[in-house]
């Protein structure tokens, strides 16, 4: 309150970060004004308002984020986010000669930026710790879609071996679903054994990282956990749904 009085009733969000007393202070304060000064009028009301406080205090940085950079953020990874997608797509579809497989696993990253996303916006300022949507936000995100995909290749390889084996390179059938489950048996271990080894690998660094790093950080935890799951049980079965479509209509 005390610091939104001299921000002229404008809204002062203030969050802990870490554990040395150190805050992060956000303000619209100032936000569209074009002046060169600005920046050295919000800091002088802010340290009005910290003297006031009776506390001693230092500040370390200061940076003005405008809504034009926030939204180039945000076309940003949508960019990115629809770029990375597009690719994979072609790439899924090259390798395996099916549009199903390119569409399983592209909706199986969407799901996956879907929820990290999710999970960030609900836990913002639940945490002890920032999580913001930045340039470090979509380096996860692009981490977390890198890390699904290899996942879902090596289980649609898996089911791709199945299939030659047995003589069945169509997804029709009883006895396809057999294979098919299979296939994703046979490559549970790895995947679990895999997703644990680099979730530990995270967790140390979470813990031990800092706190500049641990919004990165978290995004990949969630983003691991997701990516797991959605490898082996959102990508296969739409491949096999889009499959019956596709007899359906032949």
């Amino acid at each position: 309150k005390t610091l939104s009085t001299n921000f002229e009733g404008e809204e002062a969000l203030v969050k802990t970060i870490g554990t040395d007393n150190s805050l992060k202070i956000t303000t619209p304060y100032h936000i569209t004004d074009q002046d060169p000064n600005a920046d050295k009028v919000v800091e002088t009301a802010l340290r009005k308002g910290l003297d006031g406080l009776g506390a001693k205090y230092t500040i370390e940085s200061s940076q003005k984020v405008t809504p034009t950079i926030a939204s180039d953020i945000i076309y940003s990874a949508y960019g990115a986010v629809l770029f990375s997608c597009i690719v994979m797509f072609i790439y899924i579809l090259v390798r395996f000669k099916k549009w199903q497989y390119g569409l399983g696993a592209v909706i199986a990253l969407f799901h996956d930026v879907l929820l990290v996303l999710s999970f960030y916006t609900i836990l913002d300022g639940v945490l002890p710790f920032p999580l913001e949507i930045g340039q470090d936000f979509i380096a996860a995100i692009l981490t977390v879609m890198g890390y699904t995909m290899t996942e879902t290749v090596i289980v649609f390889d898996r089911i791709r071996e199945r299939l030659a084996e047995s003589g069945k390179d169509d997804m029709y059938g009883e006895e396809r679903n057999k294979l098919i489950n299979f296939a994703l048996n046979s490559t549970l271990s790895r995947t679990i054994l895999t997703s644990l080894s680099v979730f530990f690998v995270l967790i140390v660094i979470f813990i031990f990282g800092g706190d500049s790093i641990r919004g990165f950080i978290f995004a990949l935890l969630i983003g691991r956990i997701i990516g797991t799951y959605s490898s082996l049980c959102i990508s296969t079965p739409i491949v096999i749904d889009l499959s019956k479509n596709e007899k359906a209509v032949k």
